[in-house]
């Protein structure tokens, strides 16, 4: 299996992605990793990359698309992948399709989570992730078995900084502005595919292990 998974901030694709990813076997590959990794590995790329967010700037999409090409060609991500967080933009999807074509390993499907922006902000602020193995849980509808502690490595839980509403708010708009091509983008391709992300998290999953259980299914209706 190669997905995608996209969605607004507060979607659930984090918690949703470590599921999809231990169901199919394969890893999920989050920008977010990918960067820390390799400005911590002191990789050249790390290196690049340093340079744009040491300054506050976006790295460049040359320099993004380098990384995940390069965490795409290890082996445990030969059979299968997910991409969380990438792409963002057209020219990333572009830039990706051209690779995987290359390699003989195109795209499954594009997963869409849907969900009320009422929900979103409650949805983050609320928000607490494992520093260790990226788990994702939510103190009011996927809280840990433990207070502030994570189920899978008993490490103690972080709030990110960037978690509060005024963010939230800022980034939804900043997504909506970047997005809409990017869904036409994958729908054109008859890639994309949606999943109701509203409900506690075990049946949100099931909705979306049956959708991609069933590719052959009909597509969504074009992107308004």
């Amino acid at each position: 299996m190669r997905l995608v998974l996209l969605g607004p901030p507060g979607a659930g694709k984090g918690t949703q992605a470590v599921h999809i990813a231990r169901a199919y076997a394969v890893p999920r590959v989050a920008t977010g990793d990918i960067f820390r990794d390799n400005v911590s590995g002191q990789t050249s790329l790390g290196a690049e990359a340093k340079v744009y967010m040491e300054r506050g700037d976006l790295v460049p999409d040359d320099i993004v698309i380098r990384m995940v090409t390069d965490r795409l060609e290890r082996d445990d991500a030969v059979n299968g992948f997910l991409l969380d967080g990438f792409p963002r933009t057209v020219p990333q999807a572009v830039a990706l399709e051209e690779y995987l074509d290359s390699v003989g390993r195109p795209l499954d499907v594009v997963v869409r989570f849907n969900v009320p922006e009422s929900d979103i902000v409650r949805r983050i602020v609320n928000r607490r992730v494992c520093p260790v193995d990226n788990s994702v849980y939510n103190l009011d509808y996927a809280p840990p078995k433990v207070d502030e502690v994570c189920d899978l490595c008993a490490t103690p839980l972080q709030h990110r900084q960037d978690d509060t509403e005024e963010v939230v708010l800022r980034r939804l708009e900043e997504y909506h502005a970047k997005t809409e091509d990017l869904e036409y983008f994958y729908w054109e391709r008859g890639l994309l595919r949606d999943v109701e992300s509203v409900g506690p998290v075990e049946e949100v999953t099931r909705r979306t292990l049956a959708v991609l259980d069933d590719l052959d299914g009909d597509p969504v209706q074009a992107p308004s």
